[in-house]
């Protein structure tokens, strides 16, 4: 239980490990989780430490591993995954030689697939652009057939009569296929090598061919250029080559063409069945291999990290020992102990491992057990700094503090509702929605918030039912305590009607909880709830940072500075409780005193003095003068008792500013010189069964007395100015939840009103879209904007006013060598 409050005690240990038995015992203890390694060979460069070479081979099987999965990922088969408890464990070293061997064989048939899926996706691709070569360009010839026959003698492309051919000389031409955006610039170039005497045909195709090494559509044209000589064709096939032209052989003669169709159209039927046949492999050879892709991940990625942590070992001068050094919480050392023994007896190693706790001076890392409802409240307090080592841990006093500051901005029951039920389905689901491991930042936030958001939204409904406020609407549960003497038509004619409370108007029961639903309908509805929400913010904010000093209590005490709890807490907490807290006691005694019903002249409620005044006059020692027949001050002597207040007030800040540096000056003055130990009196070895003793986190002793001054003289402004702005800022629970609830009630009576006042049957339409409205702008504004709003008010409120009282954070984060926490930051970064 002692483990809610503080960090865990950490142990700084030395293992000592045979070599045979160092693989399977670092990947006990990756699997246990508990172990934070320290790095003994900072000095080494990373490519000169013992297992480089392993490290190198798990980076190639990962490598291949990488070009697997990208091939299962390209034909869109399924890899099936586990829980974390079916994880495999970490393949031992003969294990890992047959790992290798399977990803070899995997990866070279994959290639050889792939590479045969190429050449033939190729091949089938020369085909089909052929054929439409044969296809498109036999439209060209027949039209140019058609000029010969109609136009006679003259004809500048093809004639079908040798003789006039050889009279006029034969055109040549070359056919082929090219890709339609590098067209325009084709085009262009042969207009330019050839001055305009090459007549150039074109027609685009339809449907996109496929890329067969990427698989991607490509758009393609059919084009035919006509030209006269051998120079011209080789330039042309110049400017083809450029373009990364397919040039196809196209026959003259119509019968050869079709011809030539019919035998491309058999090789393509023939070679498209190979190819569905080499699929159908692929993707059976495929899908084997994605059932135990996964297995074969977490396998390499857990050796990976065991042959990391061990370049972290440091090998003895005989060379047969491996000694590492490691953070292990106390409670966790049997633990530790275990996996040790098990990694030995795993090797059948006749020499066990063995681990010694040493003594250090060293500040030991922070770690704070949690789980998955006390992990997002932890998470808020280490996003403002980890914990100094040992300090007392806000996050268990957090869990109900920001909710609850949350819900006082955020009070409405209907949104609370909202906020609460999103909550509930995230964490009654949270199995199934965490599995998906969804890359969507904004949802993983939320997610790992869901038990945050449910208690906000729960805290919420319980102060929108105080201010009996459910979407800017109340509800008369108990009914009201009210009660009119007048006949309706009077109270509805008469707008300046006043229900004055000390009259018979109001019972002498008050209503049970909460607001009275009445105050829905009077016309100062906002300056009793300005008032009553503002001094409510007074009161749980001093509460809050009283509780915040008084934390300091803990720390001094733990750390065995008790001296500080004398020249620190005390000052503090007077100075504090005898001006903030005493403004909190008027307060309530200004609610007692001064009733309605009260009869005697004095304290009737028109003599109710602003405690607000009283307390400017008390810090400025002055008087006002009272309403005539009325009193100054709530009872008698309170002027002089006010004055005693302040007047303690002020000494306790030499008090604080002094009273350390005087102590430490004098404990210095009367402190004997410190003994310098004999070789006699050092730890050999380190080897030593108990950890030292906590030192203080704060701890400025041993710095120059100027310096301690200097940092008593800030730490004692610092403290004197913020409980006056520290105070001042708790106001911001009146001021959102005062435009939480303007806001609501703005929406309901300038838009969902429209609806509900219609009488007509139109009315059930317009009633339909302007509640589609309202609800849009309830979920967008009030419920996410505001909601975001008061979330990270509370933020400020925890992190500035409540933990700067006792807080710190000047500690670093444990970080265990563990097989789970190494897995899921490399899917992340995935």
């Amino acid at each position: 239980m002692a483990m809610m409050f503080r960090s865990e005690e950490m142990a700084l240990c030395q293992m000592f490990i045979q070599p045979e038995a160092a693989y399977t015992s670092v990947s006990e203890l990756g699997e246990t989780g508990a172990v934070q390694f320290r790095d003994l060979n900072a000095d080494v460069n990373a490519f000169q430490r013992k297992f480089v070479s392993e490290v190198r081979r798990c980076d190639e099987m990962e490598r291949k591993l990488r070009y697997v999965e990208g091939e299962v990922k390209k034909d869109n088969v399924q890899i099936p995954e586990c829980s974390v408890d079916d994880w495999p464990r970490a393949p031992n070293p003969r294990e890992i030689i047959d790992l290798e061997a399977r990803l070899e064989k995997t990866e070279n048939e994959i290639l050889e697939l792939s590479q045969n899926a190429v050449n033939l996706k190729s091949n089938y691709l020369e085909l089909t652009e052929l054929k439409h070569v044969l296809e498109r360009t036999q439209s060209f010839f027949f039209e140019q057939e058609v000029i010969v026959s109609t136009d006679g003698a003259k004809s500048n492309l093809i004639a079908e009569d040798p003789t006039a051919a050889q009279s006029r000389g034969r055109l040549g031409f070359v056919a082929g296929v090219i890709q339609r955006e590098k067209m325009p610039g084709f085009e262009r170039m042969l207009w330019r090598i050839s001055r305009g005497n090459i007549f150039l045909r074109q027609v685009e195709l339809e449907e996109p061919l496929e890329d067969p090494a990427t698989g991607n559509e490509i758009f393609k044209t059919v084009f035919v250029a006509f030209f006269q000589g051998e120079q011209l064709k080789a330039r042309i096939k110049k400017v083809c080559t450029g373009y990364h032209v397919s040039l196809y052989p196209c026959p003259s003669s119509g019968s050869e063409r079709t011809e030539m169709v019919k035998g491309v159209c058999t090789r393509l039927e023939d070679l498209k069945m190979v190819l569905n046949q080499t699929q159908d492999h692929r993707s059976i050879v495929l899908a084997t291999v994605a059932k135990e892709l996964f297995n074969w991940r977490i396998m390499v990625k857990k050796m990976k990290a065991i042959y990391h942590t061990l370049n972290l070992f440091n090998m003895d001068v005989t060379k047969k020992c491996l000694i590492g050094e490691c953070w292990v919480p106390v409670p966790d050392l049997p633990k530790v102990q275990k996996a040790l023994s098990d990694g030995s007896a795993a090797v059948g190693s006749t020499i066990p491992s063995f681990l010694n706790v040493i003594d250090t001076n060293e500040a030991p890392p922070t770690y704070n057990r949690t789980n998955k409802f006390t992990r997002g409240f932890q998470n808020l307090i280490d996003a403002y700094g980890i914990a100094s080592y040992r300090e007392a841990n806000p996050a268990l006093y957090t869990i109900i503090t920001f909710p609850f500051l949350f819900g006082i901005m955020f009070g409405d029951l209907g949104h609370g509702m909202i906020m609460a039920l999103f909550g509930l389905w995230m964490v009654t689901g949270e199995k199934k929605l965490g599995a998906k491991k969804s890359t969507n930042e904004i949802w993983n936030i939320f997610f790992g918030g869901r038990y945050i958001i449910l208690l906000m939204g729960l805290f919420s409904m319980y102060t929108g039912f105080v201010y009996n406020d459910i979407f800017s609407k109340s509800m008369n549960i108990f009914g009201s305590a009210w009660s009119i003497n007048y006949n309706t038509s009077t109270v509805m004619s008469n707008k300046d009607l006043t229900l004055n409370p000390g009259s018979t108007d109001y019972d002498t029961e008050i209503y049970p909880v909460g607001l009275d639903p009445v105050w829905q309908l009077a016309t100062n509805k906002i300056i009793f709830l300005n008032s009553y929400k503002m001094k409510l913010s007074i009161i749980f904010g001093v509460v809050h940072m009283i509780f915040g000093v008084c934390m300091s209590v803990v720390n001094h005490n733990f750390f065995r500075k008790r001296i500080s709890i004398v020249l620190e807490f005390l000052p503090q907490i007077i100075f504090l409780v005898l001006l903030f807290a005493y403004m909190v006691f008027m307060m309530f005694m200004k609610w007692i005193v001064y009733t309605a019903k009260t009869d005697y002249q004095p304290r009737t409620p028109g003599c109710a003095p602003s405690v607000l005044i009283m307390f400017i006059n008390m810090m400025l020692f002055k008087n006002s003068e009272p309403f005539h027949g009325c009193d100054e001050f709530m009872f008698p002597g309170q002027n002089e008792l006010q004055r005693t207040f302040v007047f303690i007030a002020l000494l306790c800040i030499p008090w604080m500013l002094l009273g350390k540096p005087f102590y430490l000056m004098f404990k210095r003055k009367n402190a004997s010189p410190t003994p310098i130990p004999n070789n006699g009196d050092v730890h050999q070895g380190g080897e030593s069964n108990h950890t030292s003793s906590p030192k203080p986190h704060d701890s400025h002793d041993d710095e120059p007395m100027a310096e301690i001054f200097i940092h008593q003289a800030i730490h004692t402004i610092e403290y004197v100015l913020s409980t006056v702005s520290h105070t001042a800022s708790y106001l911001r629970l009146w001021a959102l939840s005062l435009a939480h609830a303007q806001l609501s009630e703005v929406l309901w009576n300038m838009v969902l009103s429209m609806g509900l006042k219609q009488t007509s049957y139109k009315g059930a339409i317009m009633l339909y879209l302007v509640f589609g409205a309202w609800s849009l702008f309830t979920l967008a504004i009030l419920v996410m904007m505001e909601g975001l709003s008061a979330f990270l008010h509370t933020l400020r409120l925890h992190w500035v006013e409540f933990m700067s009282k006792f807080y710190e954070g000047l500690g670093y984060g444990f970080q265990p060598f563990s097989f789970k926490l190494i897995i899921d930051s490399d899917e992340d970064l995935e």
